[in-house]
């Protein structure tokens, strides 16, 4: 234990005195909070802009029919808030002429309720007017229709003005609400299991093909060195993550006001239950996959190796991840991939957390996904120890997996024997 202490303090003292770890870290937190105040700033460039400008945007309504003309500004001048709608006199060359120079911003020009033409100079693909307009001439279509048919301006503007009353009563869990920061955490988890895994290979390497393994296995035991350099690469993760977070969650605070944006509100709202599977499912999975990639690392002889023989794990976890982003974005959390995903160890880190997220899991099934996540961790925790006692001192070409299990059943057997002499 005293062993392990040393190794811990000794793994933790060079990520906190790394230059590059500390510099990464403040340059995520000074993003994040540049990133908070830009709605505030934004906001003082457009007030500016707007006493500049003194007005909206301008969308033009034309229409050869007046009446038409008059009743369309009218709806479209309710649904696009966003907007100074007018009506546009001239011609159609004329209206042009205005969009292209920036005098307004787009014009809508009917042949009748059913038939009309979007002009917009540069079409954003974020820009839906055409479809809103859609919906907009249905009801202009359905207003001069009851006019027509004898009814007045005024009674047919009641009907349509009519508001209908509903209330939706969510049993189990709201996907819409909750998949922005589903999203999120979907990807914190993934991105920081295979960057701080991959970390724990790299150093466990850099130290192997340096030659100062064999003299650290000399002073202290490998199972120690193993899980020290484990848990020391989790705890700077955590620190650093907890930081940029931290820093996150406590400017949006600030700047409530400014984000209020429902993305945001959504993201920076995750209830605490899922806080805490989050991170519960975190630390297992980080453990998991830390001591394949430790393990990985102490059986190369060269640095440049790493990333061939970290493969089958980064395939098999970018998997798991590919078919829990499908499954978000079509909504069925209850397929069988990921019901069988949410009791494999390597992928239940990711398609347990997402079902637990996005729909209603039984409880018993959250316990089983745990249990057997936990009892593969230790598992893979020993063997890695194992694998890592043996491969320190492996050099040249990089033994098979066969070769590898053979050498550590030997190592077993010798070690069997002997206690028993």
């Amino acid at each position: 234990m005293k062993q392990f202490g040393k190794i811990l303090k000794f793994e933790l003292d060079g990520y906190f005195k790394n230059k590059v770890f500390l510099g990464i870290t403040i340059f995520f937190i000074v993003a994040v909070v540049v990133a908070m105040f830009i709605p505030n700033i934004t906001a003082l460039f457009e007030s500016d802009d707007a006493s500049a400008d003194g007005s909206r945007p301008v969308m033009l309504i034309y229409s050869e029919d007046s009446s038409l003309s008059a009743v369309a500004k009218q709806y479209f001048a309710n649904a696009f808030v966003d907007y100074d709608v007018k009506v546009a006199d001239g011609t159609i060359d004329d209206i042009k002429d205005k969009i292209v120079s920036g005098e307004a911003d787009c014009a809508f020009v009917m042949d009748g309720v059913l038939s009309y033409t979007y002009y917009v100079n540069n079409l954003s693909m974020y820009d839906s007017n055409a479809q809103m307009a859609q919906a907009v001439l249905q009801e202009v279509y359905r207003y001069n229709a009851m006019v027509q048919n004898g009814l007045t301006p005024e009674q047919a503007g009641e009907i349509m003005a009519v508001q209908i009353e509903s209330n939706t009563e969510v049993l189990g869990k709201d996907q819409m609400q909750n998949y922005f920061y589903t999203y999120i955490m979907i990807m914190f988890l993934y991105f920081v299991i295979l960057l701080y895994g991959q970390m724990v290979a790299n150093n466990v390497a850099t130290e192997k093909s340096s030659r100062a393994m064999e003299l650290l296995v000399t002073s202290a035991k490998p199972a120690s060195m193993m899980f020290g350099k484990v848990i020391a690469t989790c705890i700077a993760g955590a620190t650093q993550l907890i930081a940029v977070f931290g820093t996150a969650m406590l400017f949006y605070n600030i700047n409530k006001d400014a984000l209020s944006n429902p993305i945001f509100a959504s993201i920076f709202s995750i209830p605490g239950e899922l806080l805490g599977y989050m991170l519960l499912f975190f630390v297992l999975g980080f453990f998991m996959y830390a001591f394949m990639y430790g393990a990985v690392g102490s059986v190369v002889s060269k640095l440049e190796d790493v990333g061939t023989m970290t493969l089958p794990i980064n395939f098999m976890f970018i998997a798991t991840f590919a078919v829990v982003m499908t499954s978000m974005s079509t909504g069925d959390m209850e397929n069988t991939m990921m019901k069988i995903g949410s009791f494999i160890p390597f992928t239940s880190p990711v398609a347990m957390f997402a079902r637990i997220c996005m729909s209603t899991v039984p409880w018993y099934e959250i316990l089983i996904s745990v249990l057997v996540l936990l009892g593969s961790t230790i598992a893979i925790g020993f063997i890695a120890a194992k694998i890592y006692r043996v491969g320190v001192l492996l050099y040249g070409t990089r033994p098979k997996f066969k070769e590898l299990l053979k050498i550590v059943l030997a190592k077993e057997g010798k070690q069997v024997k002997q206690n028993k002499e």
